[in-house]
């Protein structure tokens, strides 16, 4: 069977922009409108915020042409949106067609081809050639109008602020394109009695794309049963090569062979994954076959190379790992399973101290991780290989999903990775210590209020911008805990909230 290894790059990645006119002006007219279109356009694509290539076509005039582009984008794979600019005046009502067939998100960007005025030049052929300033207004009443999910930046091409929220919004839309083509495999169900873990997966297929299956873990065993000595040999190099591993694991420790049982999971699953097309998966301690070990090592591995994972079965989890991974491709950081563990209540100073049974992504450090092994009290298998390290200190967030019934509802919280204020030699994984934004009591009370779940993913390399758009663009929920959040604020958007999303759903 072929195996195809997972994409997290945006390089294959276009977005097209499209510009409305008229032929009301004259073929002149058009013909300036088209070249300072397109240098609009390659101001925008030389922009090192604006990561994914951005593709100039022919200026769009009657709504034949609208219409036609717009099947051409939702048809094309490797086009994840597009930005709209009204450059004159482009009557509305020829941009219905094609916005109620667009299924690709929507930039709208509201410029224009000068910064400053030419004050002693104006005349009306000048004026003529440059009324984006009230051509834009007729489209965002059309899109308005008509319900459509969009962006709105506002400024020159040329402003730094503007190329940084379009490359914002090509991310978050990255990482939309990349849930609609997302297939999950969970090995296992989610742990018995849990709830937050449970969830809608025809839904989550209807909304965000996601296919999410199940396959019997003795599928995923006798892959790890086929992987030969030499490819556990040249695992085993890789390990040595790019962590500290203890000597216990090292060729001829009283260990080694666990770290053998750990690189033939890693191998296994890494077929398994690479054969059935999957870019995210799922295990369960409760449900580990003939394994010899919770995968631990081996899931930290793939989720630092972009996988998805969610433990005890969390596929909602896993969907956004792999989300935020694809929305960080090319920045510092990563993206990780994370789980809000313990506390440290001393007043005014509160920490977050996260992490997980093994799972936790060493995308998180730019430090050496030490590669380990300990014993787990659950699972009841042998003891597993892990990779130790704590998050490096720097900005972050957390974001959780929840199946609220009639909708997924998106909760983040801004936060702070410290460094932990002791060292924790007792604790053998990866985790992370971090201060949550706006205040501990206020943050928690909030998350609680949300009925946000208790595994997430912690991002350090796309911040909460990112995931605003790309709620907006996926049509979710989404709640932001922040520096602004207040309690009673908090509070009543959850109930708003509520009765929006109900009332949008329509009878």
């Amino acid at each position: 069977m072929t195996r195809t290894p997972l994409t997290t790059s945006l390089d294959h990645y276009e977005v097209w922009f499209l510009t409305g006119s008229q032929h009301l002006y004259g073929p002149e007219t058009l013909a300036q409108v088209a070249q300072q279109s397109e240098q609009i356009a390659a101001t925008l694509d030389a922009a090192s915020d604006v990561p994914v290539k951005i593709v100039w076509l022919p200026v769009l005039t009657d709504s034949a042409a609208i219409k036609k582009v717009v099947l051409e984008a939702n048809a094309a794979p490797n086009v994840i949106g597009v930005v709209a600019w009204m450059h004159t005046f482009s009557p509305a009502k020829m941009w219905i067609a094609g916005l109620d067939a667009l299924r690709k998100p929507l930039a709208h960007l509201h410029t224009q081809a000068n910064v400053e005025l030419p004050w002693a030049d104006i005349d009306f052929d000048f004026m003529n050639l440059n009324q984006a300033a009230h051509g834009d207004r007729e489209f965002g009443y059309i899109q308005t109008r008509l319900g459509v999910p969009r962006k709105t930046i506002v400024g020159h091409a040329s402003d730094p602020v503007v190329q940084q929220q379009l490359g914002t919004w090509q991310r978050a839309a990255a990482g939309l394109a990349a849930s609609r083509d997302l297939k999950l495999a969970r090995f296992g169900d989610n742990m018995r009695y849990v709830a937050v873990t449970e969830g809608d997966k025809t839904e989550a297929e209807l909304r965000l794309g996601v296919q999410v299956n199940t396959w019997g873990v003795n599928e995923l065993a006798e892959a790890v049963a086929a992987a030969s000595e030499a490819e556990i040999d040249e695992l085993v190099a890789v390990y040595e090569n790019e962590y500290d591993v203890v000597p216990e694991l090292r060729k001829g420790g009283e260990r080694h062979q666990s770290l053998r049982d750990g690189a033939a999971i890693e191998i296994g699953l890494r077929s398994f994954l690479e054969e059935g097309g999957f870019g995210a998966f799922t295990t369960s301690f409760e449900d580990l076959g003939e394994l010899k070990q919770l995968p631990g090592l081996a899931v930290q591995r793939l989720m630092a190379e972009g996988y998805g994972f969610g433990a005890e079965g969390d596929w909602k989890t896993a969907v956004l790992v792999r989300i935020a991974n694809v929305m960080g491709a090319g920045l510092p950081g990563g993206a990780s399973l994370m789980e809000d563990y313990t506390y440290d209540m001393t007043p005014g100073d509160e920490l977050i101290l996260g992490a997980h049974m093994l799972e936790v992504s060493p995308s998180l450090t730019s430090a050496m991780p030490t590669l380990e092994v300990h014993p787990l009290g659950i699972g009841g298998k042998d003891d597993p290989v892990r990779l130790v390290f704590t998050a490096d200190p720097g900005p972050a967030v957390v974001v959780a999903m929840s199946d609220m019934r009639d909708r997924f509802r998106l909760t983040a919280n801004v936060v702070e990775n410290v460094a932990p204020r002791e060292s924790l030699p007792n604790l053998p994984v990866g985790r992370a210590v971090w201060k949550p934004a706006p205040d501990f009591r206020t943050s928690a009370a909030a998350w609680l209020t949300a009925g946000a779940a208790h595994h997430t993913v912690m991002s350090t390399a796309v911040g909460v911008d990112v995931f605003r758009d790309f709620a907006e663009m996926a049509e979710v929920e989404l709640l932001v805990i922040d520096e602004e959040t207040t309690l009673p604020g908090f509070k009543h958007e959850v109930r708003w909230n509520q009765a929006y999303y109900r009332l949008a759903q329509g009878l």
